[in-house]
């Protein structure tokens, strides 16, 4: 257990959030006159203990101080009461009424979507809820179904709504920058996502959001991050279910309207909403139904929003809070918090200062600047060329295109047939000793013509010369049985007697399966029968031969009467 002050003590961890953690806490004593609400020693109550970069700001702490008496007097039947504020060195914590339920987000992952009545009727006490503060100037503006309690009363679920202030606590200029916001990207609204001033519309968005989920368990615009769901906020509009029925997605419609001035007041939310239970439900009379259908009507605006403050100049925010940065002036170190936004003046020409110079303005930017007039800073005098001028003609050199060159056809190695060696003749075999006869002349190259004078020097052609031959890989020889012994007709007599085992096994398996052996063998077994059979065919087969031994001879009479 750890204490929180001189009146509480914390117990066990209930949730935690990005804003900090809920614990279920004792109350040791009495609080005194500067708490709402001042308890008795033992009771059970709920303690939210912020994170320790929000209690390290001080002015979170300054806020938390300043705004203490606004949390202390919010009460409604549907808001999670405060009861107490503590700060104790480097830990800021909400005393709250300890709610024994779960909240809607959980609820609704564990039971699915509510019926559009049910919907209807809940989001309606949250506007409720929503109204009361709004009158009494606190935004919320993190509403989402996780910071709805659900709390058991007698006549069924009550919503109680929790984390009032917490935005306003954690929105401090030195944790928040101009890319960030407070709240949940996917309940966020358009203003809020942009930077622009934020007032209490924005809690009517997320309601919108809220009660899209509860009919359909799903919030309208999802993604894969942050910034795409952002951007289907600012962008896309949401897409009616075909179980919600018209008369609510009527009033999803104007709560999620993109310009904060078109969506409805909190009071007329819950009054529209309570006027669509009443027309959808299946004991709907005829006019209910018919007020259902224009509930249109009923949805105006609020004439004048809650301001958030510090959400734009002109809203209710500190001086020079929604400035565009300001840029230093050069050569100064006066530097104004609260002054506009300046413009870093325009260099002018060489040698201009002041206003004269900003008011001339830069030169227009060149590819290469003009050859300065008079001689080259160069060594060599008037007659050498500028550096620029040097570098443009190597430009030019570097782009110029490719020069052709004549080539001689006995030179190209693409054209040059392949010439073989003549083979050699032994002497008395050659025609240079026969008379008339002389031996060929030396070879003499044929004369080659001059080449075409040349801009400029070019690299000699480059020869082509084959590449060697691939050596020839060794010959795969191929592997060897470890016995090299052959059989012929081996293979044929494995076959035959794995056919002749296969027809004796289907032979038995006839003979035991069928009643074949009581027709033809009388109640033997195969084998006794196998061998019966095979008994008689030798039987059989020697009285053939004795037969054919012992029959008389027919005398030949040569055909002589």
């Amino acid at each position: 257990m750890r204490p929180v002050g001189s009146k509480y003590l914390l117990e066990e961890p209930l949730g935690r959030g990005a804003t900090g953690t809920v614990w279920r806490a004792r109350q040791r004593e009495a609080a005194g006159a500067e708490a709402a609400v001042a308890g008795q020693p033992g009771e059970t109550v709920a303690i939210k203990v912020l994170k320790e970069e929000l209690a390290n700001d001080p002015d979170v702490v300054m806020r938390f101080l300043r705004e203490r008496s606004v949390l202390l007097r919010l009460t409604h039947p549907n808001i999670v009461r405060t009861r107490d504020l503590v700060v104790e060195g480097d830990l800021l914590a909400l005393v709250m009424d300890l709610i024994d339920g779960p909240d809607l987000h959980r609820y609704l992952r564990e039971n699915g979507p509510f019926t559009p009545v049910a919907a209807s009727l809940l989001t309606a006490q949250i506007a409720d809820a929503l109204a009361a503060s709004h009158a009494d100037g606190i935004v919320h503006r993190d509403l989402k179904p996780a910071n709805v309690l659900l709390a058991d009363s007698g006549d069924g679920m009550h919503p109680m709504l929790t984390d009032f202030g917490i935005a306003r606590l954690a929105d401090s200029p030195g944790l928040t920058r101009t890319h960030e916001f407070v709240g949940t990207p996917a309940y966020v609204a358009p203003e809020s996502a942009e930077g622009r001033p934020q007032t209490s519309a924005v809690d009517i968005y997320g309601a919108g959001i809220l009660l899209y989920e509860l009919v359909t368990g799903r919030p309208p615009f999802a993604g894969e991050s942050a910034l795409e769901v952002l951007h289907k906020h600012l962008s896309e509009e949401p897409r009616r279910p075909t179980t919600v029925p018209e008369p609510l997605w009527t009033v999803i419609e104007h709560c999620l309207r993109k310009n904060p001035d078109q969506r409805p007041s909190a009071e007329n939310l819950a009054r529209g909403l309570r006027t669509v239970a009443a027309g959808v439900g299946v004991h709907a009379s005829a006019a209910q139904a018919e007020a259902a259908l224009g509930v249109a009507a009923l949805l105006a605006p609020d004439p004048t929003p809650a301001q958030v403050p510090g959400t734009g100049a002109g809203h209710g925010g500190a001086p020079g809070s929604a400035d565009p940065t300001q840029v230093l002036p050069t050569g100064s170190s006066a530097y104004d918090p609260n002054a506009a936004t300046n413009v870093m003046p325009a260099a002018g020409a060489a040698g201009a200062a002041g206003a004269a110079g900003a008011a001339a303005g830069a030169d227009p930017t060149r590819a290469m600047p003009p050859v300065p007039p008079g001689p080259p800073p160069g060594p060599g005098g008037p007659d050498d060329e500028h550096p620029w001028q040097n570098q443009m003609r190597a430009a030019r050199d570097r782009n110029e295109q490719t020069q052709v060159q004549y080539l001689d056809p006995s030179e190209d190695p693409l054209r040059r047939a392949p010439r073989r060696p003549a083979p050699q003749q032994p002497y008395g075999q050659q025609g240079y000793g026969q008379q008339g006869q002389q031996p060929p002349a030396p070879y003499a190259p044929p004369p080659q013509q001059q080449p075409r004078p040349r801009r400029r020097q070019e690299p000699p052609p480059q020869r082509y010369t084959r590449p060697p031959a691939p050596e020839p890989r060794p010959r795969r020889e191929p592997r060897r049985s470890a016995n090299p012994m052959r059989i012929p007709g081996l293979g044929c007599l494995k076959g035959c007697l794995f056919t002749v085992l296969i027809l004796i096994v289907a032979a038995w398996l006839i003979w035991e399966l069928t009643p074949l052996q009581d027709w033809v063998a009388e109640g033997k077994s195969f084998w006794q029968a196998t061998t019966d059979w095979i008994g008689q065919a030798t039987d059989w087969i020697s009285q053939l031969g004795e037969a054919s031994e012992n029959a008389p001879e027919i005398p030949d009479t040569g055909g002589n009467g």
